[in-house]
């Protein structure tokens, strides 16, 4: 039985909207309220399969629904930059970067970067860079990058980002997401100085289901593992509806101002309706995320480019 994640969002009619990662979980919800709210949604997925799979579902339960269905791989810049390259829509109102990879072996991109930091952060980074002259045609533009909670328990190790000393799949999960942090904020900051009215958020899910969690940790584990991961999960985890709660508070809640981290209310930011986070580490570490942008800059070769400020 599907129910809407967020019943009371506001009227999205006439704006476009962008989720990557929609085919499912997460992604797939939030596209698919967006959708029901009258947004004309965007699903960007990397498997075309998958990604029809997806878009007949969200037209099945969604009638009318205004929603189309293109390929990105934010594993592959090449295959950024053709995405962002195709855009013919006129503008972008919303960009909501929810695709990842959670906690698999160690494997390297295409471009050759440790896959959960290429893809989470690099890929994310590199996909809005390539679309900001779209996003910056919006009258009102919105980036909503999401994060994780998990982000609050790693050290941050500049120098290490690409696993050239050693390699721990959690710790460098939880890397990727502190870096989708630094990178909201600092996108914030950056569009503030450029005297543009992009809002930039990250927001961390609640605690639920995921495809991105369920490949991730099980594809190289034995059966009787991966039957008792299902079980904690349906246990411990909330459906994706919960999950994308804060995703979409951050897409449409029209109060807020950029810059805001958006986390569910309970303990340990686990469950709970959507607030806004105003201490946590990384939170407000500019330093950091100066260093990190100038450092995915060179690795992607991505350059965002900003229009002069109005002068006085």
């Amino acid at each position: 039985m599907t129910f809407s994640a967020e019943p009371s969002l506001p009227d999205q009619s006439g704006r476009l909207a962008l989720v990557t990662g929609a085919n499912s979980g997460i992604g797939y919800v939030t596209a698919r309220e967006l959708a029901r709210h009258g947004a004309h949604v965007v699903l960007a997925c990397r498997d075309p399969g998958r990604g029809q799979a997806a878009l007949a579902r969200l037209r099945d339960e969604v009638p009318g629904a205004q929603a189309e269905l293109r390929r990105v791989d934010l594993a592959d810049l090449a295959s950024i930059r053709e995405f962002a390259a195709r855009w013919d829509h006129d503008r972008l109102d919303l960009l909501v970067n929810n695709a990842g990879v959670a906690i698999g072996p160690f494997t390297r991109t295409e471009d050759g970067f440790e896959r959960q930091f290429g893809t989470n952060h690099l890929g994310t980074f590199a996909l809005t860079g390539g679309l900001l002259p779209h996003l910056l045609a919006a009258p009102e533009p919105r980036v909503v990058t999401v994060s994780s909670e998990v982000q609050r328990f790693c050290t941050f190790n500049l120098d290490n980002l690409n696993a050239e000393r050693g390699y721990n799949t959690f710790v460098a999960y939880m890397r990727s997401k502190r870096a989708n942090l630094y990178f909201a904020m600092e996108l914030q900051r950056r569009a503030d100085a450029a005297g543009q009215p992009l809002r930039s958020m990250a927001v961390v899910p609640e605690l639920s289901r995921t495809n991105v969690f369920m490949a991730g940790v099980h594809s190289s584990k034995g059966r009787l593992y991966r039957t008792l991961i299902r079980m904690m999960l349906r246990v411990a985890f909330r459906p994706p509806e919960s999950g994308a709660k804060p995703s979409l508070h951050a897409a449409t809640a029209a109060d807020l101002p950029g810059g805001s981290f958006i986390v569910p209310r309970g303990p340990f930011h686990a469950y709970g309706s959507p607030t806004r986070c105003t201490r946590a580490p990384g939170l407000h570490d500019a330093a950091t995320a100066r260093r990190l942008w100038h450092l995915s800059e060179k690795l992607t070769g991505v350059d965002y480019r900003w229009p002069e400020p109005a002068s006085g």
